[in-house]
């Protein structure tokens, strides 16, 4: 089988370095809030050029984390992107604010910026702004319509570590940066993990104090917080794959170029928009018979995945803010035609060829 994440035989190859970084930390006996915990803040923060890092216990604990410090809560408005993972727009209902969608750009699957004024009310107070499969969304556009109506910006590049717009890491823009470790991600711890980067010092304080249970000296409590640290263990080994992960996204890209030669003849393969770099979390291809390829596909043993088939102002939990079919006519068309090929950076040119000979043909219609 080849799989969409091949997390095997990344600990096959690298397994001696993993279990030495798990030993340091179990005989050093400091498991939360330590010395680990606090150099991969620093590293992270470094990589993507801002102040401060924040460890967390998840990449959604940064996003709500993130809505919390910039004080948004119930009456407020927050605009997001409605074809991402749930976790986006679910912090902003989490907080008691009201989620506001908008479609995308079908070139790129990220927020379109042309749609962003029509939805700024009064009410509105952040824009949640994904980057997605990779690939930055268009910070330019959307930095200026926040700095004219005093708008805050989350970036959320749960998806997106090491990509660059003009030449600037994404979460480096907004006023935090939210990422994820999750073991599938680029850079991807061995359970859950997250963090806030940011170049302010009152939300470093700020979520510093809440993901610690509000509290600054033990036992003294500021505020209500919450428990959202980082363990050691997680922190050990991300700073391990951090050497290698400039590396690991470059062969992404490799990879996602030679996809892109072969099939672009084909089916609508990703573009990556000019002055901009993608780190390719994902590969996403789209076709009208996507169905009928993910089953010809997983015939000949090779796995894909659909992110996303409901868009987010369709899901059940969304309901109550009345949107229906038809409102986001490109998020919802590609719900339906969208599919992710296997990618990582361990992949190999014969598994690679496999994938590409199997679509060439299922499209020439010789199946």
């Amino acid at each position: 089988m080849i799989p969409l994440l091949d997390l095997n035989l990344e600990y096959k190859m690298f397994k001696s370095e993993i279990e030495q970084s798990l030993y340091e930390v179990l005989k050093s006996g400091s498991f939360i809030l330590g010395d680990k915990g606090k150099e991969l803040e620093i590293s992270i923060a470094k990589f993507i050029g801002t102040s401060h890092g924040i460890g967390l216990a998840n990449g959604t604990d940064a996003l709500l984390l993130s809505l919390e410090a910039l004080g948004i809560g119930h009456n407020d408005e927050v605009i997001t992107t409605t074809f991402s993972f749930f976790a986006t727009a679910e912090v902003i209902a989490r907080v008691g604010a009201t989620p506001v969608f908008v479609d995308i750009d079908p070139v790129t699957y990220n927020m379109d910026p042309l749609l962003l004024e029509n939805v700024i009310t009064e009410k509105t107070k952040a824009i949640i702004v994904v980057h997605l499969f990779g690939q930055p969304a268009d910070m330019d556009k959307i930095l200026n319509i926040s700095k004219c109506y005093n708008i805050s910006v989350i970036e959320d590049t749960c998806q997106s570590i090491g990509a660059t717009f003009g030449g600037k890491k994404v979460g480096s823009f907004g006023d935090t940066g939210c990422f994820s470790f999750f073991p599938t991600k680029n850079l991807g711890a061995y359970g859950d993990g997250g963090m806030v980067v940011t170049n302010k010092q009152y939300i470093n304080e700020k979520i510093c104090l809440l993901r610690n249970h509000g509290c600054e000296v033990r036992y003294i409590h500021n505020e209500i917080g919450t428990n959202s640290r980082l363990d050691e263990l997680q922190a050990a080994i991300l700073l391990f794959k951090l050497k290698m992960l400039n590396e690991w996204n470059l062969k992404r890209g490799k990879l996602a170029s030679r996809y892109t030669h072969y099939l672009k003849p084909h089916l609508k393969t990703p573009v990556v928009a000019c002055g901009r770099s993608h780190v390719f979390h994902q590969y996403c291809v789209e076709l009208d018979d996507r169905d009928e390829l993910a089953l010809f596909l997983h015939k000949k043993q090779i796995a894909t995945g659909i992110y996303y088939p409901v868009p987010l102002h369709l899901q059940e939990a969304f309901q109550y803010l009345k949107y229906k079919e038809g409102d986001f006519p490109v998020a919802e068309e590609t719900s339906k035609r969208i599919l992710a090929l296997p990618m990582y950076p361990l992949m190999t040119k014969n598994q690679q060829d496999k994938v590409i000979s199997s679509i060439k043909e299922f499209m020439s219609g010789e199946r």
